[in-house]
């Protein structure tokens, strides 16, 4: 089920907002690198992707920006490691 993603650089976050509840990707951006420190999903809505939906925007951010990605958050590293190829591999680098 495709979601609205916002990119909200000035909380540093990616969100959307599914049947009232807010799910985020956040991110710090240090040495050319975005790294993903926290994922939440209202537990309501938890195994419908929208997880994955916030990092793998994220995702495509990090790469159409020139950034590494150090996934630092557990979901965001499992994401990563199940989806090779989802970002260029030679621009990860692991936290």
């Amino acid at each position: 089920m495709p979601i609205e993603i916002r990119h909200v650089p000035e909380k540093r976050c990616f969100e959307t907002t599914v049947e009232g509840a807010l799910g985020v990707a956040e991110y710090r951006l240090e040495d050319g690198a975005m790294l993903l420190t926290h994922t939440e999903v209202a537990p309501r809505l938890r195994g419908r992707g929208i997880a994955g939906q916030l990092v793998q925007a994220a995702l495509d951010h990090a790469q159409v920006s020139g950034l590494a990605v150090r996934p630092i958050c557990a979901y965001a590293r499992r994401y990563v490691e199940r989806r090779d190829g989802t970002a260029d591999a030679s621009r990860m680098r692991e936290a």
